[in-house]
């Protein structure tokens, strides 16, 4: 086997490896989530850190867009309304150059950047930065009271979950009564 492909062996984990990693979770961590759904989220997890990243270099290699620039171009081009060739051919000179000025060489360019870096990559990563932050030079500050909003936020949703498995069960107690009162249920 080839050196590079060892490598390539070595940087994805097979299936065996995974499953090793699952059964070293703790038994809470095993409750909450099957060996699936970890793997999922596993998948969505690296998804989201990388997928902005791609993307910049993608637009970095092929051209002198960031991802502001593109979306300011791609914003405009949807609005076209005259389909005459000429005034359509304007427009797209028009849309070119706003879009070109936040882009990576045009006068807002740090405006650009910013919007494209702080803006765009965050609501694309659910609002964390590039180190799975929520609060840049605040982080410190901010994650533990984003993560027991998320705490309080779950067990209100658990609690709304048992509340309303008592009111199911309580009315099919009642339907069972009633049915049972008319001459229905069980025989």
């Amino acid at each position: 086997m080839s050196e590079s492909a060892k490598q390539a062996e070595q940087s994805h984990p097979s299936e065996d490896q995974k499953k090793a990693i699952y059964e070293g979770l703790s038994e809470d961590q095993k409750k909450k989530q099957t060996y699936t759904e970890w793997v999922k989220d596993a998948y969505n997890n690296q998804y989201e850190n990388w997928m902005p990243w791609i993307e910049d270099k993608y637009l970095a290699w092929f051209g002198t867009d960031n991802k502001a620039s593109y979306a300011t171009k791609d914003t405009l081009d949807r609005s076209k309304i005259t389909g005459i060739s000429q005034v359509d051919k304007l427009q797209d000179g028009v849309n070119n150059l706003v879009g070109d000025q936040v882009g990576r060489e045009g006068l807002l360019a740090p405006v650009g950047n910013m919007a494209s870096k702080e803006g765009i990559n965050r609501a694309e990563r659910g609002g964390k930065d590039e180190s799975g932050s929520y609060g840049g030079p605040a982080a410190s500050y901010t994650d533990p009271a984003v993560k027991q909003a998320q705490g309080v936020g779950e067990g209100l949703a658990g609690g709304a979950q048992s509340a309303g498995g008592a009111v199911t069960e309580g009315a099919k107690g009642a339907g069972g009564y009633l049915g049972g009162m008319f001459g229905g249920g069980k025989k």
